[in-house]
Order: structure tokens, then C-alpha cells, then sequence
């Protein structure tokens, strides 16, 4: 979940207050996104055309059916409606900077002495953001595959998880990766056996608790938390900090602001980018 909804168009159905209302609270119980009434048309924009779909009437039908029988499916249809995922390859090239300049080589010479590494993607969208930082690890440590180094991908919408993993993207996006990252063996228009096998895919909703044992030493979770209200980005920012390792690294869209109890432990890093204090 990366960008801002786009403008709404206008449709033939009815949205009232009460069903907005309805939809609104169920998105911000179930996924965390916070919609004001001014994403009103937006939103009637959006489920008019999953209820021409349905062959549906009315939002009050809809609204009942995402408590029926099928209520898994349309919960994740909802959830696509209403987010937007773009995204690319090696996206805000700072964070990559830094990543490759200051956060890896330290964790490298911990794996190359047999430490454990994990990185976690977390909002993964299609999967380009994991499989950059796989190249950019590949590039730098051409062993990495014999080393504890694995990345793990994860979002909320399951189709979008499913385009991840199965690793195939557009020929001209492929052909625009940096020379010094792109993948010697990279042919067609799938990524290779030696990048996918780095990292794992899943789906997670952030706003539940994490089901994690082990700490990661740097989270990426760039432009997910525009969707949320403020009390639940504080929430999530604080999950993050303690899924972090000290010195661990938090890396966050341009757009997103860090507040609330996590602040008190993480320090300014960069450009939205933060270090988890030592406790």
C-alpha cells in the first residue's frame, strides 16, 4: 500500500452517511485505514464498481456480505479497493544508500562469521521492494546464499503477496534496474532462482500483533502508514521498535512522520530513516 487514492468519478449509486460510516469503521477495525468524510466520493467511486461486478444494488447488500458466507474473498476486494499499491524498483534510492553505505556491511561481517541477519519488507506490495534488497545484498556479497541472511516480505493484501512470489515483472521495469544490482543470470522477465530463494513471502496485518520470535536488524515500511490515523501509526511504529534488534535500522516513506512512544528509542538516521537505541 503505497500512494494516495486518486480522484473519485462519479456513479449511479447511492453512498449515505450511515453506509459510509459503516464501511469506514469496518476499514479502520479490520485494516487500520483511517478515511475522513471527505474520501466519501472516493470511496462510493471505488465500491460502485465491485457492486456492478457482484451484480449488487445497493451498499447495504455489500456491507452484508462482508460478514457472509464468502466474507474472506470480500474482505480482500475491499482491501484492494480501497488502497492503491505503486511501487519500483529500488524506489527512494537513499534509503538504498544507506542501506548498502552503513546498515549491511557490519551485519555482512556478522554473517560471514556465522551470525544471523534478518531484514523484513513490511507493506512489500509486488515484491520490488525485497527483491532490491536481495540484489543490493547479492551485489555486495556474492556468497550470501551460504550465509544466515534472509529477507522476509509481507502485506496485507494476499494478491498482491501472490504477484511477489511469483517474481515475474514488466520487461522495461526489469531493464531500468541499476547495472552495478542487476542480476548477471537475470533473463526473460522472472527473477532468478539465487534472488527469490533470499526472501519469504506472506501475508500480515500490521495492526495485529506480530507472531514473530526472533528480532530483525533492519524493517523497511515505506508509504503503508499514510492509510492510518495517528493513535495507530504510534502503534505501529512502537511494534516496529521492538521487532528491532538494538542498532537495528527503521526505514519509513517521505511522507510518513515519526511520533508518539517509539520516538523515545529510535534516533535520527537520515532522511526518514532511524537506529534503534541500544536498552
Amino acid at each position: 500500500m503505497n500512494k494516495p487514492l486518486p480522484p473519485s468519478q462519479p456513479n449511479e449509486f447511492s453512498l449515505s452517511d450511515q453506509d459510509f460510516e459503516k464501511v469506514a469503521e469496518f476499514a479502520h477495525k479490520n485494516f487500520g485505514l483511517a478515511m475522513s468524510s471527505s474520501k466519501k466520493p472516493l470511496v462510493s467511486s471505488r465500491l460502485a464498481r465491485r457492486l456492478r461486478q457482484l451484480n449488487i444494488t445497493d451498499f447495504q447488500s455489500y456491507i452484508k456480505q462482508l460478514d457472509g458466507p464468502n466474507a474472506g474473498q470480500e474482505r480482500n476486494e475491499l482491501l484492494s479497493l480501497l488502497t492503491t499499491n505503486v511501487t519500483h524498483f529500488f524506489r527512494e534510492p537513499h534509503h538504498f544508500d544507506t542501506l548498502r553505505d552503513e546498515t549491511l556491511p557490519p551485519l555482512l561481517e556478522q554473517a560471514r562469521r556465522g551470525g544471523r541477519v534478518r531484514i523484513w519488507s513490511a507493506g512489500c506490495s509486488t515484491g520490488q521492494e525485497p527483491y532490491s534488497i536481495a540484489m543490493l545484498l547479492r551485489s555486495m556479497c556474492p556468497e550470501v546464499s551460504n550465509l544466515d541472511v534472509k529477507i522476509l516480505g509481507t502485506d496485507i493484501d494476499p494478491v498482491v503477496v501472490n504477484t511477489a512470489k511469483a517474481a515475474k515483472y514488466q520487461l522495461d521495469d526489469l531493464a531500468q534496474l541499476p547495472k552495478e544490482y542487476k542480476p548477471k543470470d537475470l533473463t526473460g522477465d522472472t527473477m532468478p532462482d539465487n534472488i527469490r530463494s533470499m526472501i519469504t513471502f506472506g501475508t500480515l496485518n500490521l495492526i495485529e500483533p506480530f507472531p514473530f520470535k526472533g528480532k530483525f536488524d533492519a524493517i523497511f515500511c515505506r508509504n503503508v502508514a499514510i492509510y492510518f490515523d495517528t493513535p495507530t501509526q504510534q502503534k505501529v511504529w512502537s511494534a516496529f521498535q521492538k521487532a528491532l534488534n538494538p542498532g537495528g535500522y527503521l526505514f519509513i516513506g517521505h511522507s510518513e512522520r515519526m511520533s508518539g512512544p517509539a520516538a523515545t528509542h529510535l534516533t535520527t538516521a537520515g532522511v526518514t530513516t532511524y537506529i534503534n537505541n541500544p536498552t
